[in-house]
């Protein structure tokens, strides 16, 4: 199954395999949440697959993933019990190394491998320079899909050494139909939240819909609206977030918060005159710069909400915010 956007994608992808020679280096671009970790996996099937026997429908033995390890020995037991856990900041030059110690070894099903490192770039200094020496002078048959969300963030070097293919953000049309076949349980308010907040996403839409984020988004919208100098939206917003959010709840709000203060600066917003948009693209500035940090920086959920909070009320327009 062709999933949504991933058409181009594997045009790009199969007329390679089908060449005289395919590109040993390949970056998967585009937002978080299109799906590119889903395509890796399959494209590396296939190309491991060809003109080999019989394929096994589990763990490959010829793929080899790479991903942030659990953060400690207490987040590793969880993993082991198949619960949610918490990851390092990054993928390691350790297991990089590891990685190259198994390319020493020849595939064990066929004459092909294939090493995806995912997000490439939150590889950590020591391991992205360790990676650009097998990019360099990969092992026979070796092939490397690096899945990256930010690209600007690899070394330069490495980008240089690999054939990009970029995946398309979804429109919102293509989300409603979308988000109405996978998710036909969300109201119509949970939809155009989950619709606003994913930004072109599918995979953050159908993430921001199982953490029911509808009533988040509706008084969102009223104190970017109509400020709330008063704090009683506030208090509402708090409530409705909850005493104790887990990390991945408070990435989906801040997202949240982001694309609702984003929809204050719609061009056709500035045609009504009269008001000043400085405090909504500040504000806006600022949840772009948390979104970046929440991932990997300790953070106290009481402060971060007041702060979400205090940004939202920022944004609207001046004449209607007398208090922040």
């Amino acid at each position: 199954m062709t999933l949504l956007g991933h058409s181009g994608a594997w045009d790009e992808w199969r007329d390679a395999m089908s060449g005289a020679r395919m590109h040993h280096g390949w970056m998967l671009t585009g937002k978080q949440g299109l799906g590119k970790m889903l395509f890796a996996e399959a494209a590396a099937r296939e190309l491991v697959a060809k003109d080999s026997g019989h394929q096994p429908d589990g763990a490959h033995p010829d793929i080899l993933i790479l991903k942030r390890l659990p953060k400690d020995d207490k987040e590793e037991k969880k993993k082991d019990a198949g619960k949610p856990f918490e990851t390092k900041r990054n993928i390691t030059v350790h297991q990089i190394r590891a990685m190259q110690q198994r390319l020493n070894t020849r595939p064990t099903l066929g004459d092909r491998r294939v090493v995806i490192i995912d997000p490439a770039d939150d590889m950590e200094k020591g391991a992205s320079n360790a990676l650009l020496k097998s990019l360099e002078e990969p092992p026979a048959g070796t092939y490397f899909i690096l899945i990256a969300h930010r690209p600007a963030r690899l070394l330069p070097t490495i980008r240089s050494r690999c054939r990009t293919v970029r995946f398309p953000d979804i429109t919102d049309q293509q989300m409603d139909h979308f988000l109405r076949q996978e998710a036909p349980e969300a109201d119509e308010v949970t939809l155009q939240a989950a619709i606003s907040a994913a930004g072109g996403s599918p995979g953050a839409a159908i993430n921001f819909v199982a953490k029911d984020l509808g009533r988040l988004f509706g008084v969102m919208q009223q104190i970017v609206m109509n400020g709330d100098p008063d704090m009683i939206l506030r208090g509402q917003l708090t409530d409705a977030i909850g005493a104790r959010p887990d990390r991945e709840r408070m990435l989906a709000i801040i997202d949240l918060a982001r694309s609702v203060v984003a929809g204050t600066l719609a061009p056709d917003r500035f045609a009504n005159g009269g008001h000043d948009y400085t405090g909504a693209i500040e504000a806006h500035a600022e949840l772009v710069r948390l979104s970046g940090q929440a991932p990997t920086y300790n953070f106290d959920a009481g402060i971060l909400i007041a702060q979400i909070g205090s940004l939202l009320a920022s944004a609207a327009p001046l004449r209607e915010r007398p208090n922040v």
